[in-house]
């Protein structure tokens, strides 16, 4: 897992941190911005933040039905490839929900309507203009429709206003639009994901795309990648990256990173009983984590405060005095990130 947390790469850009790993999950935004930057360091939040606003990525659904961020010139053929996937299985949820399929296209349209031309809109603002489209939502019926148009290509996530999600048009925010072939973008997609967090297996590429297996093998096949063998286990992995060495350090982490979530096999990154610590209860919220040489070492939660972040760290593994001395200063750089030092408590 080595590439994930790009060592001595140089990706000094929002863009291109994104880029590496393909697409970068993003459904809780504080955790997206410290998983950017964890790794340009010494960038502050509202430094990141301003970048978002170039436009050269965006938020929206690509896979899996979660929220990623991802380059925005490719934001239209990554929902081509396996967003569609989910749009599949959207019927059966409609049918919950008491909504037909025209009223969720209606719904689209409106926004669609409501944001051409530079338009940008929050949340309750897009809801608002739906209802008043003529398209009545109530309890569920935001969120999925919100999803809907994104996940048709009409709509995408752009930055926050305040504490509230915006929504922009997709073709507005994307002016420049990459177009591959089907075949190109199975092998551009292999490519990111086997380099931003290989080697690992076609399983776990499975996993993150939800594409057929045909798929990932076609995918992999273009994508001039290297197959090792780690522990009996075939993995592939991208030759530049495996010349480059492991990763080695303390990083802290934050839950929802592609360190934990860009596989479906954690074994490399924690025993079974670390993963009852780091998602309590198994109900999908990861802790943050702070790891050694690419093993998980602790978690750890903080405390935003008027004049300083208070960090209470829990070790999963005996941690002697030199791992409190490491950890403490692997987690300064978060500090830094929202300007203010850190206090850290040890929960022993």
């Amino acid at each position: 897992m080595h590439s994930l947390l790009l060592g001595d790469v140089v990706r000094d850009s929002v863009l291109g941190i994104t880029e590496w790993f393909g697409a970068m999950q993003a459904q809780d935004l504080n955790s997206v911005l410290w998983s950017l930057g964890a790794r340009l360091p010494g960038r502050t939040r509202e430094e990141i933040v301003a970048e978002t606003e170039r436009r050269d990525v965006i938020r929206t659904w690509p896979m899996r039905g979660t929220v990623h961020l991802i380059p925005s010139a490719d934001a239209h053929w990554m929902l081509e490839l396996t967003g569609v996937r989910m749009l599949a299985g959207a019927a059966k949820r409609r049918e919950m929900l008491g909504l037909s399929e025209s009223d969720a296209d209606k719904a689209a349209d409106i926004l669609g309507a409501a944001l051409t031309g530079g338009g940008r809109l929050t949340r309750s603002a897009c809801v608002a203009a739906i209802n008043e489209g003529g398209v009545a939502v109530s309890g569920q019926l935001g969120y999925h429709l919100l999803w809907y148009a994104s996940q048709r290509g009409v709509t995408a996530i752009a930055p926050n206003e305040g504490a509230e999600q915006t929504f922009v048009l997709l073709d507005e925010w994307a002016d420049t639009r990459n177009s591959p072939s089907h075949e190109e973008a199975l092998g551009i997609l292999a490519h990111r994901y086997f380099r931003g967090h290989g080697p690992t297996t076609a399983k776990d590429f499975a996993g993150w795309t939800s594409l057929p297996m045909k798929d990932v093998r076609a995918g992999i096949a273009a994508a001039g990648l290297e197959k090792v063998d780690v522990d009996g286990v075939e993995m592939w992995a991208d030759p530049a990256v495996l010349d480059a060495g492991p990763v080695r350090g303390w990083w802290a982490l934050p839950g929802f990173d592609e360190y934990m979530l860009g596989y479906k096999d954690r074994s490399m990154m924690a025993t079974p009983e670390m993963l009852t610590s780091i998602v309590p209860g198994g109900n999908g919220v990861f802790q943050s984590t702070l790891v050694r040489d690419g093993r998980v070492m602790a978690v750890w939660k903080r405390t935003l405060g008027k004049k300083a972040v208070s960090v209470l760290v829990s070790p999963l593994v005996e941690f002697t005095a030199a791992d409190w001395a490491s950890a403490e200063e692997a987690l300064q750089p978060f500090g830094t990130f929202v300007g203010l030092p850190i206090t850290v408590k040890k929960l022993a």
